[in-house]
């Protein structure tokens, strides 16, 4: 896989016109590598959302310039015509909740996005079946989200982001209605994920018990970016 990450320069958004206008986001510089997991971390109000639902092709930035996997996709315009097939097949999404479908099995849960990008469903449930073995989950294929303990479900939603193998995973809160045990889980197979598949992933955190595990840092204040190294703690460390 020769995948080749994410690369931000100079994103803004503003909301509104004239004497009402807000600078969500203020020129922000964000780059993260394949296999790299970086932390965006911020006070509520900092942009964060902005910056992520940008970062997914939720909302149109203002200016600036984004490259995805060694292609530009926005560049005071977008440059990809279909946006939903962007978010689709090359952007993964892993929420704070695991928004599970309740009436379909965990495999067609993962499978779903795959089959909706038109690949042949015994194909997609072969594809989500190898992913959950990799997240240890093998012995509970054929179970309904119901089943599940928060933490497998979280384990679902993170193989539902990986099955279309995007170039970047967007993490929002993903360990935060989890207890440390099950968040330093969680971090541990995003870092896995990341370094088997070669996916770049931002998670986006307000929770302290996680913020040690990461090299990088950007921390957003005011709608800009500022990068510090982290700590990169062990997460098999007590």
């Amino acid at each position: 896989m020769n995948k080749k990450g994410i690369v931000i320069r100079g994103l803004r958004k503003r909301y509104g016109e004239g004497e009402t206008a807000v600078e969500a986001l203020r020129g922000v510089d964000m780059q993260v590598a394949p296999g790299e997991v970086v932390g965006l971390v911020g006070p509520s109000g900092s942009g964060k959302s902005t910056l992520l639902k940008c970062l997914g092709a939720v909302i149109d930035p203002t200016a600036g310039y984004m490259e995805l996997d060694g292609e530009v996709i926005f560049d005071d315009g977008w440059k990809v015509r279909d946006l939903r097939a962007l978010r689709r097949d090359r952007i993964g999404f892993v929420f704070q909740a695991p928004y599970l479908i309740p009436f379909l099995d965990i495999v067609d849960n993962v499978a779903l996005p795959r089959m909706l990008a038109g690949v042949p469903n015994a194909e997609a449930r072969e594809t989500a079946r190898e992913l959950l073995q990799a997240l240890d989950m093998t012995h509970r294929i054929g179970a309904m989200p119901a089943q599940l303990s928060g933490g497998e479900q979280q384990r679902v939603a993170i193989a539902r982001g990986l099955v279309n193998h995007p170039p970047v995973i967007l993490a929002d809160e993903p360990t935060a209605p989890l207890d440390t045990a099950r968040a330093m889980a969680v971090m541990r197979i995003l870092q896995d994920m990341a370094r088997r598949f070669h996916t770049a992933v931002i998670v986006v955190t307000h929770d302290e018990k996680i913020i040690p595990t990461f090299r990088r840092i950007y921390h957003i204040r005011d709608g800009v970016t500022h990068e510090e190294a982290g700590e990169g703690r062990p997460l098999d460390a007590s």
